[in-house]
């Protein structure tokens, strides 16, 4: 992990307390123009911001994936969750993602960026992925929000396989998958932030 060294096996094996995440009383799914343009407005407000995408997985040799179904953008205080629904506008979503001032963070988006730009006409800019830049030379594959949040925060984040791997392209999401979805975006941007923090408390006074 670059500027900090840790054991990766350790962490995640750790017994530590439950990473609190964010509330659903902080999210919102934007389903009309409305909640849209109030995401916009919030999105464009800040100097960096959450990133992440969910698709339905695939089961099939072969099989194409039609993803992603879901785009989750996180501010400090809220998570907008935007469906990808076929004859709905994307526009605000395109103005978020395309905006070359907002940095956007997130852990493995290494396939977003062909998928929003295949499916979507979206060409993100302006992105960290915080898994490739807090590997360090010394690791080998990347590293995942869950050993970030244990290492930097002392918690252990809870990530269902059960709901990662659900159907995302569902007209109706529920309450855990809007969870488990908000909190991948929400969580790479505190994890930004604690490593920001740690880099500056590294430099010599």
């Amino acid at each position: 992990m670059s500027d900090v060294a840790f054991s990766r096996a350790s962490l995640s094996e750790a017994e530590l307390p439950p990473y609190p995440g964010i509330g659903l009383e902080a999210i919102t799914l934007v389903v009309d123009a409305s909640a849209a343009q109030a995401a916009l407005a919030d999105l464009l407000a800040a100097r960096v911001i959450g990133f992440d995408t969910e698709s339905k997985p695939t089961f099939l040799k072969g099989e194409a994936s039609t993803g992603p179904h879901l785009v989750q953008l996180a501010t400090d205080r809220h998570t907008w969750l935007f469906p990808i629904v076929r004859g709905r506008s994307v526009a605000e979503l395109k103005a978020v993602l395309e905006s070359p001032d907002l940095l956007k963070v997130g852990f493995g988006l290494g396939n977003d960026h062909s998928a929003l730009k295949s499916r979507l006409d979206i060409e993100v800019r302006n992105v960290l992925d915080l898994g490739e830049i807090l590997r360090g030379p010394a690791h080998r594959g990347t590293v995942g929000a869950k050993v970030a949040v244990a290492h930097f925060f002392g918690q252990k984040l809870q990530k269902s396989k059960k709901i990662g791997t659900s159907n995302w392209s569902a007209a109706r999401l529920n309450e855990r998958q809007v969870l488990y979805a908000a909190n991948d975006a929400h969580v790479a941007l505190q994890v930004y932030y604690a490593w920001q923090a740690s880099r500056r408390a590294a430099l010599p006074a």
